[in-house]
């Protein structure tokens, strides 16, 4: 993905909004023998990757589709484990996008994650609104 984004932005076809699904976290480990829970991390390393080029190229708007109601059918351990990373993802990042003048904010609904998860990504979004 951040190839083909780089191979774009140096043809000087820069789009001004990017989205993307995120999906195949779960597949990727499996692969590798790994716990699936070792692939929604390296799906947080990916973001940060293409969120930095995105950045540096000048993309204005970056969409992550990150978590659909699908995702609540999956065993409760790993819907838990993603609750977790992405509260410690919000808490470790949203001050180095804030700096980066990234705004982060959600599409959705929120009221059917837990109480921390929906605290944790509104602190995101008053941190980056400014």
């Amino acid at each position: 993905m951040t190839k083909s984004i780089k191979e774009n932005a140096l043809k000087g076809h820069i789009p001004e909004h990017i989205a993307i699904i995120m999906d195949g976290n779960g597949r990727w480990a499996k692969e590798r023998s790994l716990p699936r829970v070792a692939g929604h991390r390296e799906g947080i390393n990916s973001v940060r990757e293409i969120t930095r080029i995105c950045g540096e190229i000048g993309v204005k708007h970056l969409t992550l589709y990150t978590f659909s109601t699908e995702n609540w059918r999956r065993p409760k351990a790993e819907v838990s484990a993603l609750m977790t990373l992405l509260l410690k993802t919000i808490s470790v990042e949203v001050r180095k996008l804030h700096k980066n003048n990234v705004r982060f904010t959600t599409i959705g609904g929120l009221e059917m994650l837990p109480r921390s998860t929906q605290k944790g990504i509104l602190d995101g979004i008053e941190i980056t609104k400014k």
